[in-house]
């Protein structure tokens, strides 16, 4: 795989069972990332784009098919291997931060460099500067109780990236945050994209997100489709 391809996908299948049978989410997905590149992937709820997110992480495993993470299949990997695989390479937002609660906003992004073995004094300068980046440089102590919406969503992009991963995948990064704040974010991300040169995969159902993107990917029918829309319609 060419250095310059951070994600290779191939050929993904996966399916759960039900009372009614087998329903088959992905179908023969494939992709492919390059390095610092903006990806947008759109379908109406229901259509697998999580379970698309989660199978590139290698949060789930395919029931048919690769992915390749910055030259690692993670079928070569078990379970320990695979999240340190993880927590080196990629980074993940979700609509809701998942911070923890008892955690300052510094000890959350700080936590992703700890596991990694990176000494305290290290994990809090660098936490440090990613927090003053993001803007969030006076409220290094507080916790994410203390925190408005937008703020502790930019804790949760600055834990993201703390790593410095080839590639950051967000499941709607904006989607519980009011219109004015997911524009701010929005801006914040392709700042972060452009500044650390890391890939963006972004699910989403908002237009404007989509029609800042590199490319838009529709899943429709278990497969990725490049989108026929008209820019900024998803």
């Amino acid at each position: 795989m060419s250095n310059n391809i951070v994600l290779q996908a191939n050929d993904l299948c996966r399916s759960y069972q039900q009372a009614g049978g087998d329903l088959e989410v992905l179908q023969g997905a494939n992709l492919r990332i390059e390095r610092g590149e903006k990806l947008a992937i759109i379908g109406v709820s229901g259509s697998g784009k999580t379970t698309l997110l989660n199978v590139l992480g290698g949060l789930d495993d395919p029931d048919a098919g690769e992915v390749n993470v910055c030259g690692q299949d993670w079928r070569n990997l078990n379970t320990t291997e695979r999240a340190s695989w993880r927590n080196q390479h990629v980074g993940f937002v979700y609509q809701f931060h998942h911070l923890l609660g008892e955690f300052s906003a510094l000890e959350n992004v700080a936590l992703p460099l700890l596991i990694g073995n990176a000494s305290v004094t290290e994990a809090r300068q660098r936490a440090t500067e990613l927090l003053i980046r993001v803007g969030l440089g006076e409220r290094l102590e507080h916790q994410p109780a203390q925190l408005s919406g937008g703020e502790r969503q930019r804790v949760a992009i600055a834990r993201a990236l703390v790593t410095k991963p080839s590639l950051v995948l967000m499941d709607e990064p904006t989607g519980n945050l009011d219109p004015v704040t997911a524009g701010s974010m929005l801006e914040l991300l392709l700042e972060l994209n452009q500044g650390l040169n890391i890939s963006f995969v972004v699910v989403t159902h908002d237009s404007a997100i989509a029609a800042r993107m590199d490319r838009t990917l529709s899943l429709v029918d278990g497969r990725l489709l490049e989108n026929q829309l008209e820019p900024g319609i998803a």
